[in-house]
């Protein structure tokens, strides 16, 4: 299983990006996935999830109404559209995957996760 996640760069406060992350070796539609992040010196911290069917979404309260999570089964593919970022936003993002939790809630813990991509830098600059 390889995840990859990309879209990530240099912007200004206020601005916006979208991340997306692909992968191989899975199938979206039946795992849940989710959106992490890092900041340097910092714990990973949750950021957003969706769930297999992606009906249901989970955000964290930092980027609730800024960030929107979604995912496109047909093409295995995962994105995160980040409005009104910044600097607080500055970190190294890593999507995830999980097949293992198809009737429980979705969680904000990294430990519920079973498959993590490279990470993808997000800058913003103030």
């Amino acid at each position: 299983v390889q995840l990859q996640a990309s879209g990530g760069g240099l912007v200004q406060v206020g601005g916006s990006l979208r991340l997306s992350c692909e992968a191989s070796g899975i199938i979206y539609s039946t795992y849940n996935m989710a959106w992490f992040r890092q900041a340097p010196g910092k714990e990973r911290d949750f950021v957003a999830a969706i769930n297999w069917r992606g009906g249901k979404v989970l955000y964290a309260d930092s980027v609730q109404g800024r960030f929107r999570i979604s995912k496109d089964n047909n093409k295995n593919a995962l994105y995160l559209q980040m409005t009104s970022l910044n600097p607080e936003d500055t970190a190294e993002y890593y999507c995830a995957a999980d097949s293992r939790n198809r009737v429980g809630p979705l969680s904000m813990r990294s430990s519920a996760y079973e498959y993590w991509g490279q990470g993808t830098l997000v800058t913003v600059s103030s």
